[in-house]
């Protein structure tokens, strides 16, 4: 008798034990988040991936302003954004919740000019921009491909008589925040003189829903914009969106005028570098006015950070139940998810953004405040010295990238095919595809010609790893050692010396090993 009731005491204890592995898994209460289009692309992997650890996370792409606002009301559990409350557009303060919130960064990348444009047959796919034709495109100042400033920056270029169609974000957007913010402190005249065409007073500053003033199109959100520019029938059209879009609609992106005189496309390590001279404030906001004049030759002027904004006190529908969710979440994307984000078409975040953000995390309600060790990351950024490896191992841009007589012909973004020299007596000046940043080679997975990589589908990536945190420098700068710019005729180029190939582990849990 004895014996039979110490086989069902071991019988049911087994059923218990067996049976928390599915029960812990449908312990993760779904929430939901609104908000930035900017950095969707890369929020939507990492939502797909969690799925398989018992996670329901549902992101709608609104816009960051709409985003902002659901939160503020609550209607959401999380928001997206470029930009924080706090400040006044088109004389309209943005007031921030009346509860308890965090900003946390979740990725970087750059803002992309996308466009359509053919020579002949050819499509063009090597495209120069200097800011102020940039600016001058996106007020209604240059209105023909033509342009004597157009073809200034494209010297190997026999540019078409075609109409320019600057495509805009017809809703309200962080990123028409963060490129109407870069034209008011870099071209302000320029973009002034548009504000008071649209009736607005001046100085205009930044803006998150971009004046609808002819010849500008509008469209919504950075799916809708990328989409219209696509279209066979919008030959002329060009937009700014992130880069990512660009890349999964195989176009191509103009490579913008940095301060060092070198035209460069935004790929991640050209991000990194940018980023290393961001000002992050004590809330972990940003300041990007030293990006804007960084005079690193390998720097993409129009680089920036997308923030998650989180609740730090349980309120409304909020829930310490929910906390745990998006606690695990936010563990998972800071630490396993930035592996992922060079090849969907952002640039990782740096060591400290990453520590910093999990402090930030440990401040929602109902966190499982895991421990730290940033080793177990598998970030292509980190380093043991805490420098930023992705910038430091950035190669210098070929010569013919140099503003000056020579063009180089390799494609951007999406569109990898190059384009053939087409003004008389113009130089190619020397590309080889083998050291191109951006990756021309059919053999490497960071190519946006080989999606078909494991990290780009649900589940594909390792399992997150618990996370950890050594001693890591503190938020108020993105740390890197960085390297010299070289500004002579011809500079230097090198393949970097590591790529941070994907590595197998067993999986785990992305928390801790019990239940919160």
């Amino acid at each position: 008798m004895r014996y039979r009731s110490l086989l069902l005491a071991v019988a049911l204890l087994t059923a218990v034990v067996v049976g928390s592995a599915p029960a812990a898994a449908q312990a993760y209460i779904p929430i939901s988040g609104e908000g930035s289009t900017w950095s969707a692309n890369a929020l939507d992997q990492w939502r797909k991936n969690v799925q398989q650890y018992g996670m329901k996370v549902t992101f709608t792409g609104t816009g960051s302003t709409q985003g902002r606002n659901q939160f503020k009301t609550r209607q959401v559990d999380f928001a997206v954004s470029e930009i924080p409350y706090g400040r006044t557009d088109n004389n309209v303060y943005d007031e921030p919740p009346k509860f308890g919130y965090a900003y946390m960064p979740i990725v970087a990348g750059g803002t992309a000019l996308m466009y359509n444009l053919k020579i002949g047959r050819n499509r063009v796919t090597n495209l120069r921009l200097s800011g102020d034709t940039v600016a001058k495109i996106f007020t209604g100042v240059i209105t023909k491909w033509d342009d004597p400033a157009i073809k200034a920056d494209n010297p190997g270029l026999a540019l078409p008589a075609r109409k320019v169609i600057p495509v805009v974000r017809s809703d309200g957007s962080g990123t028409s925040a963060q490129f109407t913010e870069w034209m008011s402190v870099q071209h302000s005249g320029i973009w002034n003189d548009f504000c008071r065409k649209a009736g607005k007073s001046t100085p205009c500053g930044f803006t998150s829903n971009y004046p609808l003033v002819s010849p500008v199109i509008g469209q919504n959100g950075s799916l809708g914009v990328a989409n219209y520019v696509r279209q066979e029938q919008s030959e002329g059209a060009i937009t700014y969106v992130e880069y990512s879009y660009a890349r999964n609609a195989r176009f191509p992106v103009a490579k913008l005028l940095n301060a060092a005189g070198y035209y460069i496309e935004p790929t991640s390590r050209a991000v990194a570098v940018a980023l290393l001279q961001a000002k992050i404030k004590p809330d972990l906001t940003q300041d990007l006015r030293g990006v804007y004049n960084d005079d690193d030759a390998r720097t993409y002027p129009l680089s920036s950070y997308s923030y998650m904004i989180l609740p730090t006190e349980a309120v409304g529908k909020f829930t310490p139940e929910k906390g745990r969710t998006l606690s695990d979440f936010a563990y998972y994307f800071l630490c396993e998810g930035q592996h992922q984000a060079e090849r969907l078409g952002f640039s990782p975040l740096p060591v400290n953004l990453v520590d910093a953000g999990m402090d930030q995390v440990a401040k929602i309600p109902g966190s499982t405040r895991q421990q730290k060790d940033l080793s177990k990351c598998n970030n292509p950024t980190f380093s043991k010295d805490g420098s930023n490896t992705l910038a430091k191992t950035a190669p210098q841009p070929p010569a013919c990238d140099k503003k000056g007589p020579t063009q180089c012909t390799s494609g951007t973004g999406g569109a990898r095919d190059r384009t053939p020299i087409s003004r008389p007596g113009a130089d190619p000046g020397s590309d080889d595809p083998a050291d191109d940043p951006a990756g021309d080679d059919p053999a490497d997975p960071d190519d946006p010609a080989n999606p078909d990589d494991p990290a780009d589908t649900p589940g594909g990536d390792k399992p997150p790893p618990t996370s950890t945190a050594t001693a890591s420098p503190t938020p108020t700068a993105s740390t890197s050692t960085r390297k010299p710019a070289n500004r002579s005729a011809a500079p230097a180029r090198a393949r970097p010396q590591s790529r941070s190939p994907s590595t197998s582990a067993t999986a785990t849990r992305p928390c801790s090993s019990s239940p919160a």
